[in-house]
């Protein structure tokens, strides 16, 4: 029995998909170093996020939805966390997907809101390490995003369904 996309959103619930932890944990040892800035993307209930503030990344992460980012904030203080949330979409102002051969049309998931990059510690300017779970399709807009306003060291961590984690550098899968 399955549900389309505008079944599920008309009823108000979103389906979620939790993340290999161990994948991820093992993916952030490999890029630790103590203060590195870390930005989550639709941190969601901030698991993730909550990762590389504990092994010492200065950690971010930004999420539209305000209760998953109340309900991320309890976890974080009962974790013992430092990271901080902002409740911020993570497409800037102004940038539209440009997609070869097809519309900049944001699909599925992607919501709009006040910019998280306007956000001291959030913005993907300041960040090292960007993280996010990419749903089937996303990953072109997620690549051209970075490159775009990211700089130009910056470490692009996907983590999909069907490819696991991967991890980008000036839009190239690291070997």
């Amino acid at each position: 029995m399955g549900s389309s996309s505008a079944e599920v959103r008309q009823d108000s619930w979103h389906p979620f998909v939790a993340a290999d932890y161990d994948r991820v944990r093992s993916t952030l040892l490999s890029l630790r170093r103590p203060g590195r800035p870390f930005l989550e993307w639709s941190s969601a209930t901030g698991i993730v996020v909550m990762m590389p503030d504990l092994i010492d990344f200065d950690s971010c992460g930004i999420e539209l939805n305000p209760s998953l980012v109340e309900l991320a904030c309890g976890l974080a203080v009962g974790a013992c966390s430092n990271v901080r949330f902002a409740e911020v979409g993570f497409v800037p102002t102004g940038w539209e997907w440009k997609p070869r051969g097809g519309s900049g049309r944001h699909v599925g998931t992607i919501g709009r809101g006040r910019s998280g990059h306007l956000e001291p510690g959030c913005s993907l300017a300041d960040s090292s390490v960007v993280y996010a779970f990419t749903w089937t399709g996303k990953k072109p807009m997620m690549l051209d995003l970075t490159r775009c306003h990211g700089h130009k060291d910056v470490l692009l961590v996907l983590h999909e369904a069907e490819c696991g984690v991967q991890i980008f550098s000036g839009g190239r899968l690291e070997s």
